[in-house]
């Protein structure tokens, strides 16, 4: 399956929107760097909960501000969203490449945001130090995208490769 192939599906950003909260993000956009965004985006939140389109926004915004742990909520909470629509099961590790085959029947385009938010958290959690949550999602990632598509054997080489030579190999200790 060629994930980056964009042509015949229907993208989360295609959805239709309340206007009012496509106006919330509007002006979430205008005031971008400024705290008054973030109220904007959680006012389009509280209208369209579900709308992927308002969590990306929150996302960005959150990850841009440095908001770590808020940023891993929201990609988290797209996540669980998409899986209950495309009948994935709701924790990331028990997927296997059986339920993409039968999400990707039903929205290649949601199966890839999906794949997309899993890699999302993991740049969140190596922001955040958490190693080895992040290598464990994209060990998944990689076992989900065999052909590397979305790039999480090259991410987790240069993890490793940076990863502090103490935290690879267990330090020897010696006792007299």
């Amino acid at each position: 399956m060629d994930i980056l192939d964009f042509s015949d599906c229907e993208l989360y950003f295609e959805e239709p929107l309340l206007p009012e909260a496509e106006r919330l993000l509007q002006e979430a956009s205008g005031l971008y760097g400024d705290e008054a965004a973030e109220l904007a985006l959680l006012r389009a939140y509280v209208l369209a909960p579900e709308h992927l389109t308002v969590l990306v926004g929150l996302y960005r915004y959150y990850f841009y501000q440095h908001r770590l742990e808020d940023a891993l909520v929201v990609a988290e909470r797209a996540m669980q969203l998409v899986a209950r629509r495309l009948g994935l099961p709701l924790d990331w590790a028990r997927v296997e490449e059986l339920h993409l085959a039968a999400a990707a029947q039903s929205s290649f385009g949601l199966l890839r945001f999906y794949l997309l938010a899993l890699k999302a958290s993991c740049v969140v959690l190596l922001r955040q130090h958490a190693i080895d949550a992040a290598r464990a999602r994209l060990q998944k990632l990689m076992r989900l995208d065999s052909q590397d598509q979305l790039g999480a054997a090259k991410l987790l080489e240069v993890v490793d490769e940076f990863r502090p030579r103490q935290e690879a190999e267990p330090a020897l200790t010696l006792i007299a």
